[in-house]
């Protein structure tokens, strides 16, 4: 028998043979830490849905971002959760705000985190969505100077990046526009572009309680169904002005994440959002899945497809298992 003069195994047959010749690599630097912060409350609070994580005040966020800095995870992404709210967000972009007063003791404190601050309203409406509503619909352009106002609190508060996840058409130049007037020219701006209306998102909205009153987010964030569409949005989010695009979830998502890295070749996001964090760990308790290696791989699965950053709840555990690789 003849047997080829190429044999792929020769390459695998070892550790470092195989790391040799890795054609996609997991970093650390790629992660992104979602946080909570909440006002009202003492202490932390773990959330039902999602076990390992919390919603926090500010002085236990503040602890918290020392094990952060310790396993050398860089960025993290904040949300808020206001005492008050109202039909017009009003808390939103409140300079002392929730996430506002955040911003300003978290680059005080750890000036070299990366500090991407959520721009969305649902957790400021009394209604839960993410814009004005009148007459139980989204009222898009009557959203967008609040969505602006808010990125504009944020990034005089300190953010590093501003990240609008609303999904109304035309955000991001409102953003952009504003921003720059106010002389924030160099803040970049991370869009959520294509955002998904998925079912993946339930434990999330337990934990920011942003779950709509009525109806639903389908007018507003994108079908399933559609890739096309989502190359539309990619497309008018980077003429507006957005610096870097995300697909949202990640892991069902890996070809419109390819499809948007292959015809635009700029920075994406990929966020693996409460669901994806849920199952895992959900299916790791029992014994079904091994969470290390399937947390692991599905970041890998991620990178591989074209994201150049991570947001994920595993963050930290992501951190410590690539440290104890080596």
């Amino acid at each position: 028998m003849k047997y080829p003069n190429y044999r792929a195994r020769r390459m695998r047959r070892t550790e470092n043979l195989r790391r040799l010749v890795q054609e996609t690599r997991l970093s650390v630097d790629q992660l992104i830490m979602p946080y909570f912060v909440q006002e009202g409350i003492r202490g932390k609070e773990e959330i039902q849905s999602m076990p390992g994580q919390f919603r926090f005040s500010l002085d236990a966020l503040l602890k918290e971002l020392e094990s952060l800095k310790k396993l050398q995870v860089k960025h993290l992404l904040l949300f808020g959760i206001p005492k008050e709210k109202d039909a017009k967000a009003s808390s939103a972009y409140h300079s002392r705000g929730v996430v506002q007063n955040a911003i300003r003791r978290i680059k005080k404190e750890f000036p070299r985190l990366t500090v991407i601050s959520d721009v969305c309203l649902c957790e400021y409406m009394n209604h839960g969505h993410c814009g004005v509503v009148r007459k139980e619909t989204v009222d898009n352009d009557a959203t967008l100077p609040l969505l602006a106002e808010t990125a504009l609190s944020h990034a005089d508060a300190g953010a590093d990046i501003v990240a609008p996840s609303d999904m109304m058409d035309g955000r991001i130049g409102a953003i952009r526009r504003t921003l720059d007037q106010k002389g924030f020219t160099e803040i970049p701006i991370m869009s959520y572009a294509a955002k998904y209306a998925s079912a993946f998102y339930g434990p999330f909205r337990e934990a920011a309680h942003s779950r709509p009153s009525f109806g639903n987010r389908k007018s507003y964030q994108m079908d399933p169904a559609n890739r096309e569409e989502a190359l539309r949005e990619i497309q008018m989010d980077l003429e507006e002005g957005a610096d870097m695009v995300m697909v949202k979830p990640a892991l069902p998502y890996l070809d419109v994440i390819r499809e948007i890295k292959s015809q635009f070749r700029v920075p994406v996001a990929a966020y693996q959002v409460s669901g994806e964090y849920a199952m895992i760990k959900a299916a790791s308790k029992t014994d079904y899945l091994n969470e290390r290696n399937i947390v692991l791989e599905s970041l890998l699965a991620i990178v591989r497809s074209g994201a150049n950053a991570i947001l994920t709840y595993y963050a930290k555990d992501a951190a410590r298992w690539l440290r104890e690789e080596f």
